[in-house]
């Protein structure tokens, strides 16, 4: 039986004030409910895991329901024709943000939402669909409602694992999924005999366990009321929460094993995504909005650009009839990882394995690249691209962080570190000592619970030119830029030892000990079934290689995209920033770079010890600093890496010695 899918569009409003982008003109927003109705007895989808344990109904279909938008031109014939799929995040529209340097909104409406205009320009409708089945209602978050999986109408249970660090004092009380905007397992049994709840320092130590008569199951409940009329606390036992009334102490790694109850088919999110853009392209009748579209493009970064390497990798890019659903795919930040998502009692809002937190995640396994290799470990041979007549084109980006932290190397090399040839299909860029997360804004350098300042540098424009160079490739076949990426052929792909020898000893600076490694999990004679065992087995002695980008004196990425702001730098920046004292000191802060300001003058080079050039040594005034910067930036613009339009961008972004991104101090 064909799957079904409805659109039902709540709000038709006019977007950005009616505000005429060129040629394409005004634009609509489009909000709504899409709601699908599938046969679990399809191939199209029988690998979505406890699909068969699902409610039916009367035709033995399967429901569910997902939020949508649509950023459309309001005349759409003036459009491109394509179609933009951002898989946003957690919930969250993020497109915008980065595509056009907009402010980040999950209502997008007013002209600022728009940015610098650059979808809207070139035509592109932009979507948003629900994916993620834990995102609970709030905040203009989009949710994915999934049902629930059932043995016969009887209860399924299952153990599972959940970790949680307080970053900040006091805090006594988690919801079980440890986030608050997503949905928790409830736990089987309120006795917390049941269950175990351990912590440690460091993510290899070993677990201390908290005796179970000294927390519970159970949230806590805050109004001004009472006796005195002040803010008065209850404590209410609850299946979805955890109370600590010692309190969790900060940084510390918290984990808590249990039996949870009532899975959710969490794999329909890919059902969702495939059947929504399958139809936006295919289906010709009054009920598409975008009917006449002929290509989809879909980006995701982070834990979505994860979630499309999964998509491609299962096989959803086939639709129902087994056509072609995204003609091009651009996975940003994801490293080496997939998706913990077609899974019983997944937890698709936990991130990818990291140095300190969630790193034993099966996100994180093998396949890791886009090209055919062997496991070296297992003997398993397999690629994210398998199906020819149906997977996408791939421009796949990642920063210096994913080498340090998610294990970015293994997207281009094989288990054991080896060079390791991509298809043709395939583009990977390294985005030289840039961080995971690069705000589009220009705000000043801030330093959390890391030990330097998080990494500043701006990354924007390469979307952009990426995204132009997807379409026409899709189009017409114009290949875009090659590959840019560390290899060991070339001496750019390191281990910790040979990157060592080269990082500067910069006064006062730890390094970390190593990029994060990746120890072979055992989850079980079940886990091709999608049932997984907690907690995983660590196989010893069996790891993956991981290696990182070669420096330069200064510290910076030598290979890869370098920005403008690394080519002509105002400091080192780098892919790692190491915790501070109270917070897991010296392991590595998340997905966090750092930027390390050069010293500003030859005298304070000196005084200091620093063996970098000083800036003053490198520029002698703002407008030198202004014109390195705009040469780097026609540099990339001639090699097709960023627009024309972005160099005078990057020449503004650099007067006043790049304020306010920098920490810079000279008049």
């Amino acid at each position: 039986m064909t799957n079904l899918i409805t659109l039902h569009i709540a709000e038709r409003v006019a977007f950005a004030d009616n505000h005429a982008f060129g040629d394409v003109g005004a634009y609509e927003r489009l909000t709504g409910r899409a709601h699908f109705a599938v046969d679990p007895r399809a191939a199209a989808q029988a690998t979505v895991v406890d699909l068969d344990k699902a409610p039916i109904d009367s035709s033995g279909l399967v429901h569910f329901a997902a939020d949508f938008m649509i950023l459309q031109p309001r005349e759409p014939e003036r459009g491109n024709r394509r179609v933009f799929y951002d898989y946003g995040n957690r919930g969250h529209k993020r497109a915008l943000q980065f595509f056009n340097d907009a402010q980040h909104s999950n209502s997008p409406i007013t002209l600022a939402h728009a940015g610098n205009g650059f979808f809207m320009r070139r035509g592109y409708a932009v979507a948003w669909l629900a994916w993620e089945g834990d995102m609970l209602p709030g905040d203009g978050r989009m949710v994915l409602d999934v049902p629930v999986a059932t043995d016969n109408g009887r209860p399924i249970t299952g153990r599972i694992r959940v970790e949680y660090i307080a970053e900040t004092p006091g805090v006594t009380c988690f919801p079980l999924s440890g986030r608050i905007a997503a949905h928790s397992y409830a736990t089987a049994s309120m006795d917390t005999r049941d269950a175990l709840l351990t912590r440690r320092r460091y993510p290899y130590d070993t677990p201390q366990v908290i005796p179970p008569d000294e927390w519970s199951f159970s949230t806590i409940e805050a109004d001004v009321g009472g006796e005195m009329q002040a803010l008065e606390h209850a404590v209410v036992s609850s299946p979805r929460h955890i109370y600590l009334p010692a309190g969790f102490r900060t940084g510390w790694i918290y984990e808590l094993i249990y039996t949870a109850k009532d899975p959710l088919v969490h794999g329909l999110g890919h059902v969702a995504v495939r059947d929504f853009i399958s139809f936006l392209i295919y289906d010709r009748s009054d009920a598409n909005p975008l009917r006449g579209a002929e290509k989809a493009y879909a980006w995701g970064r982070s834990q979505t650009g994860r979630c499309l390497r999964d998509f491609v990798y299962r096989g959803f890019n086939a639709d129902a009839l087994g056509r072609r659903v995204f003609d091009g795919v651009l996975p940003h930040v994801a490293g080496a990882g997939r998706k913990w998502l077609n899974h019983r009692f997944a937890s698709p809002i936990v991130s990818g394995g990291q140095t300190y937190e969630d790193h034993l995640n099966i996100a994180d396994s093998f396949p890791f690249s886009y090209a055919w290799s062997t496991d070296h470990l297992t003997g398993k041979q397999d690629a994210i691209l398998k199906r020819p007549d149906t997977d996408p084109l791939v421009i796949h980006t990642q920063t210096a962080t994913e080498y340090w932290v998610r294990r970015g190397s293994l997207v281009h090399t094989d288990t054991q570190g080896n060079d390791l040839k991509q298809p043709d299909t395939v583009r990977v860029q390294c985005w030289s000592s840039s961080q995971h997360f690069a705000n589009p804004q220009h705000t000043p350098p801030k330093r959390g619970i890391g030990e330097q300042y998080s990494n500043n540098v701006a990354t924007s424009m390469f979307f952009r030119a990426n995204l132009d160079a997807m379409d026409r490739w899709a189009t017409d076949g114009t290949a875009p830029p090659p590959s840019r990426i560390p290899t060991r052929a070339d001496g750019t792909l390191l281990s910790i030892d040979e990157w060592r020898r080269q990082f500067p000893a910069i006064p006062g600076v730890a390094t970390p000990r190593a990029p994060n490694p990746l120890p072979l999990l055992d989850f079980g004679p079940d886990v091709e079934r999608g049932i997984l065992k907690e907690p995983p087995e660590l196989v010893p002695g069996k790891n993956y290689t991981v290696q990182i980008p070669s420096v330069d004196r200064d510290g910076n990425d030598v290979p890869g995209v370098r920005a403008p702001m690394v080519a002509a730098p105002l400091g080192t920046c780098t892919g790692w920033n190491l915790r501070a004292r109270g917070h897991g000191h010296g392991s590595q802060n998340r997905f966090e770079g750092s930027y390390i300001p050069f010293p500003e003058s030859p005298e304070e080079r000196q005084m200091t010890g620093d063996p970098r050039l000083s800036i003053l040594e490198r520029y002698p005034d703002k407008a030198a600093y202004v014109a390195a910067i705009t040469a780097a930036a026609r540099e990339l613009a001639a090699q097709g890496l960023m627009l024309e339009e972005d160099v005078a961008r990057c020449a503004e972004a650099a007067a006043d010695w790049g304020r306010p991104r920098h920490d810079v101090k000279l008049d």
